[in-house]
């Protein structure tokens, strides 16, 4: 019988940083690692351990990014990237990545953490939007 998802609260954390440097590009316009590396030294020798996946998830957007928003672009029912907000957008580049270039994170896990930081950070339609696009994208990815 298979196993529920499990949450991970530290890997919450790491995506809700990781949020925070792709949005904060995003917004200046710049490359996040550039962003990251601001991040990293004001944390100077204090680093919390969820930062490690925060990292892998900051980067891993970037190398595929062009991939993902095209998957992104082609799943959003009526919306451009642009007309995003900014948060549901770069919540969706870290589902798109989850779900496509992590083998350790179930689908519904994925989607479940980025509906819930939707939930917590967006507006009231971002939850619904933020499943509905991801979840297309997983039975995409699952052909």
């Amino acid at each position: 019988m298979p196993q529920p998802p499990v949450y991970n609260p530290s890997r919450r954390k790491s995506r809700r940083r990781a949020l925070d440097v792709l949005y904060s590009a995003d917004l200046r316009d710049i490359p996040a690692a550039g962003v990251l590396a601001d991040t990293l030294t004001r944390m100077g020798t204090e680093v919390p351990p969820h930062m490690a996946y925060a990292v892998e998830v900051i980067e891993g957007v970037e190398a595929n990014a062009v991939r993902i928003d095209e998957l992104i672009s082609s799943y959003a029912e009526g919306w451009t990237l642009d007309r995003m907000p900014v948060v549901d957008r770069n919540l969706c580049r870290i589902g798109v990545y989850e779900l496509l270039y992590r083998d350790d994170i179930d689908d519904a896990v994925a989607i479940s953490e980025a509906v819930e930081l939707a939930q917590e950070l967006s507006t009231d339609e971002s939850p619904r939007f933020v499943n509905g696009l991801l979840g297309r994208i997983a039975e995409y990815a699952a052909r």
